[in-house]
């Protein structure tokens, strides 16, 4: 069984080699080797028993998808991406990552014949616009920002090449993965980790929305486990839509911030200070948070119990030392 990780420098990714490694098996098969494959080359892991590479590959460049996607391949997880505000931003940017790196990726997989296993991470931001409440997975896409927009129609290449048999799809609809390590990003998003971790880490923040804004949230750790869950479901059970939402949970950022002084006491929240960014605030107001991932439920995908879970498993697993 051999793995690629396409998006294999960034948080996720690099967590998701970590855990496949570990668990040195997927789908039944011994993992034979681990690929990171990024547009500057990931940072290494130690896979213990697994051989564990790291490789630059540039999605927009089929070529450079060509030297990285090969006929051992198994499975194929599609993790990289133009996040959200740098996407809306510059527009061909996120085409050029978005949509046309996830056709070069699905057009690879076609043209060598294998039928790979292909995990595509989407996100809620398909969801959006003049559609009622409560989400569904059977809800229409109406995104109302371009990454939004190229998630959608990676969806509809994914679920097109897989019913063609080219490859062996399955979607994910991740929420907004939070704490996240590492320094902020240009998603649209970031505050939302960045006004946990770096209180966290003892540096002050800015939240540049009000206490009672809602939004739709998972951790890294179970980000990882359904990723991987979700790899290994077999094709007859995703039936004919292979993209789902990914279990998660609803939280309001005071609600977050209680969870933080719950677990770390009440010297972090002093930290944060609350400075409105309209830029942002456009983005996000438009994203929706009653969703219901019926589906992954009943295929075991899962959330996490609390955010207080959130904020240990940052303390456990990525707060930095001293």
């Amino acid at each position: 069984m051999n793995i690629l990780i396409i998006g294999g420098g960034g948080v996720v990714g690099q967590k998701l080699g970590r855990a496949l490694a570990a668990k040195g098996a997927l789908r039944g098969k011994a993992i034979e080797k681990i690929t990171l494959a990024d547009i500057n080359d990931p940072a290494p892991i130690d896979g213990g028993a697994v051989p564990v590479e790291t490789v630059t590959c540039n999605i927009a460049d089929p070529a450079s998808v060509a030297e990285c996607v090969t006929a051992d391949t198994d499975v194929i997880y599609l993790l990289a991406a133009i996040v959200s505000a740098h996407a809306e931003e510059d527009f061909d940017a996120g085409l050029s990552i978005n949509l046309m790196g996830t056709l070069n990726v699905l057009q690879r997989a076609r043209e060598l014949g294998t039928k790979p296993v292909v995990v595509f991470t989407s996100s809620i931001a398909v969801y959006g616009g003049e559609v009622p409440d409560p989400i569904t997975d059977h809800t229409f896409l109406n995104p109302q920002t371009s990454y939004g927009a190229q998630k959608a129609m990676g969806e509809l290449l994914l679920n097109d090449f897989s019913r063609k048999g080219y490859v062996d799809g399955r979607g994910f609809r991740l929420p907004t993965i939070s704490v996240r390590p590492g320094k902020p990003n240009r998603a649209a998003s970031s505050f939302m980790s960045s006004i946990l971790r770096e209180p966290l880490n003892g540096q002050e923040a800015v939240c540049p929305v009000e206490e009672d804004f809602a939004h739709y949230y998972l951790s890294p750790r179970k980000c990882v486990e359904n990723l991987i869950k979700g790899a290994e479901l077999d094709e007859g059970e995703l039936g004919q839509n292979r993209c789902m939402m990914m279990p998660g949970r609803t939280w309001t950022i005071g609600q977050m911030i209680d969870a933080m002084t719950a677990v770390a006491g009440p010297e972090p929240a002093k930290l944060i200070k609350w400075e409105a960014q309209p830029d942002i605030q456009a983005i996000v107001s438009g994203w929706r948070f009653d969703l219901r991932p019926e589906k992954a439920v009943k295929l075991g995908l899962s959330a996490d119990e609390s955010f207080e879970d959130n904020v240990r498993y940052y303390l456990e697993d990525d707060k930095p030392a001293g």
